[in-house]
């Protein structure tokens, strides 16, 4: 998706650590107008797939998560990451290791808003080593839900979260394909 390349170019930092901030238009400030655009671009992908929900981690998976279930006309659920007063039985969990903030955690999804009548879209902001994505496709296997696939916004393509979500055999959508970082700039895979 060139306008969401072209916006990594302009306005992502490549930090040490093979780590890329954008927290300036995806994942602390939100430009809703691109998200906007990524969730019909999503839509496009998976407008045939059957999707009844989609499942997202919390939090900077929820903005595109929203735009494409607004365009696929889905509700939209978001794992949780923190307990709350509200969510404490009937869950599914999963263990998940964010690279960024390194750190384990719980994420947790209410039992009453998925079902085996489901088709689940899984979206999030990155793909890197695929922890979240794993976490919810343990999730779904869990509650015995097909997937219909994974979307995400930027994946790097050379970490192994493709590998893992390939293996899978889930079929994966990335609106922007990182194959390196060099000299502090974005090399974009050319598939």
């Amino acid at each position: 998706m060139k306008i969401l390349e072209e916006r990594i170019r302009r306005d992502g930092t490549v930090l040490p650590g093979d780590v890329l901030k954008v927290d300036n238009f995806l994942n602390h400030q939100i430009d809703p107008q691109l998200m906007d655009e990524l969730g019909a671009e999503f839509a496009r992908y998976f407008e045939d797939a059957g999707v009844t929900k989609i499942l997202t981690v919390e939090s900077s998976g929820i903005a595109p998560a929203v735009m494409a279930g607004l365009h696929l006309k889905v509700p939209v659920i978001f794992a949780r990451k923190h307990k709350s007063l509200t969510l404490t039985d009937n869950l599914y969990t999963a263990k998940v290791y964010s690279y960024t903030k390194r750190v384990t955690n719980d994420i947790s999804i209410d039992r009453r808003f998925i079902s085996t009548t489901d088709k689940v879209l899984i979206i999030d902001d990155f793909l890197a080593n695929g922890q979240a994505v794993q976490g919810l496709l343990d999730i779904t296997n869990a509650a015995q839900i097909p997937v219909a696939g994974v979307g995400v916004v930027i994946e790097k393509r050379f970490q192994k979260g493709h590998e893992l979500v390939k293996a899978a055999g889930v079929p994966l959508v990335a609106l922007a394909s990182i194959a390196a970082f060099e000299d502090g700039q974005v090399v974009f895979s050319e598939n």
